[in-house]
């Protein structure tokens, strides 16, 4: 990232692994791509100087913390989102959604009680629950060593990709982007995003890609409402709206007709029963941009299996670096999920500026896994060169308030910063599924 000026802070999202110089090259590289667009589409001579803060990269990273909402600090994970100790050794679910709750809950055959599922899972192998909530449509995982992960089949797919998958899928011409201002300068002026995403790489791809001037519309089906916490950390900038695939295809056409970019963050396979795979949205939509985000990846045996970043963390062997197979511990930050998302949108920037250039539909694909690989064990921990550097005395520099129609909040500002662009997002969040399935 050369070219780029740091501001090293030290005390910023402190671990035993690299996770601030993961945080901060994700960061860089999305502000990067971002000044480059920018610069192109308004004609500048010169790509805008790009900064990198420490402290505003550490006070994003866990914006979802730092979200007040009329002075409300949201719960971030539910009682049985946690670890457990097993038979030997311990696993990790993932229980926000009542639906993954349920089925977590079904698969160990008892009631929503803490006690009672504390002593069901003593009584199990960490890979016997493993297997059987997976089985179920919950979510667990055992928590296995950095070497077991390495010799797990999954993990030898994983190591086979790049950190960003992409490509072309035709030969599709390209599209013109229009020339945009400087005050400020939105590299993604004009563009118009279909969001199909939920927690939290994805949606906070989007809520880049809004501040940076995208028309962004999330859409999500009306049986599965969002968690209303979640959907206000990473709704800014952005509008809201449900849709069911099954019955309104047409107005999902129309969306699909008009757009630049639809991102997706659903299990691999999921969406292709819909037609949603990218070669079926390009083929209707010919130079579309598809980025595709999951857990696992969409290669190896855990190709369909649904993840977060506190699972991937544990199956990784991320969970005993940060602490150990006797007393399992975890990064300061959900820094998979945030790294992740800043890394897809620098993806998304870069494929627009090369469809617009060489034409193609292109695709881009990141996983959670890849990216905790990139983390244990291909980057440097060293720090690049400051300027303005300092301790890191908490996240209130970086910090801002709004009044919305969720309530007064108070929120974490964008880190991807560079001269001339914006410093903050045009709208607040909006409750979730409340704006009509059209665009601006």
């Amino acid at each position: 990232m050369t070219g780029i000026k740091f501001a090293v802070r030290e005390g910023a999202l402190q671990g035993r692994l690299p996770v601030r110089e993961l945080a901060r090259a994700c960061v860089g590289a999305c502000a990067q791509a971002a000044a480059e667009l920018g610069a192109r589409r308004a004609g500048l001579a010169e790509v805008p100087a790009v900064r990198v803060d420490d402290g505003a990269v550490a006070a994003a990273f866990l914006s979802e913390r730092h979200l007040l909402i009329d002075g409300r600090a949201p719960v971030n994970f539910a009682p049985l989102s946690r670890f457990w100790r097993t038979a030997d050794g311990w696993v990790r679910t993932h229980a926000n959604y009542p639906h993954h709750r349920a089925r977590l809950l079904d698969a160990l055959g008892v009631p929503d009680d803490v006690p009672t599922v504390e002593a069901a899972l003593a009584e199990r192998s960490a890979l016997e629950v493993e297997d059987a909530v997976y089985a179920a449509g919950g979510l667990a995982v055992a928590l296995r060593s950095p070497e077991e992960w390495a010799a797990h089949p999954q993990a030898a797919e994983v190591a086979q990709r790049p950190l960003v998958e992409q490509g072309r899928l035709d030969t599709a011409r390209a599209r013109v982007l229009a020339p945009v201002g400087t005050s400020p300068l939105l590299p993604a002026a004009g563009l118009r995003v279909l969001d199909l995403t939920r927690v939290l790489a994805g949606p906070v791809a989007t809520r880049t890609l809004a501040l940076l001037g995208a028309d962004v519309l999330r859409l999500d089906a009306p049986r599965l409402p969002e968690l209303p916490d979640q959907h206000a950390d990473t709704g800014f900038g952005k509008r809201s709206a449900t849709l069911d695939l099954t019955t309104d295809r047409q107005t999902f056409e129309e969306l699909l007709a008009a757009a630049d970019v639809v991102v997706t963050g659903y299990r691999p396979g999921a969406l292709d029963r819909f037609g949603l795979s990218p070669e079926a949205l390009a083929e209707r939509r010919p130079g579309l941009v598809v980025a595709q985000l999951s857990a696992w990846g969409g290669y190896g045996p855990w190709r369909e299996r649904r993840g977060f970043d506190s699972l991937v963390q544990v199956a990784t062997g991320i969970a005993v670096l940060e602490g150990s197979m006797e007393r399992p511990g975890a990064l300061p930050a959900q820094a998979l999920d945030h790294g992740t998302g800043y890394l897809l949108a620098a993806a998304v920037l870069r494929a627009l500026a090369e469809q617009s250039e060489e034409g193609g539909s292109r695709f881009v694909r990141l996983a959670l896994a890849r990216t905790a690989l990139w983390l244990t064990d291909g980057m440097d921990g060293t720090a690049p060169g400051d300027v303005g550097s300092g301790p890191y005395d908490g996240p209130e520099p970086w910090l801002s308030e709004t009044d919305s129609a969720l309530g007064r909040l108070r929120y974490a500002l964008s880190p991807v910063s560079f001269e001339g662009g914006p410093v903050n997002w045009a709208r607040p969040p909006v409750p979730w599924g409340t704006d009509a399935a059209h665009w601006d």
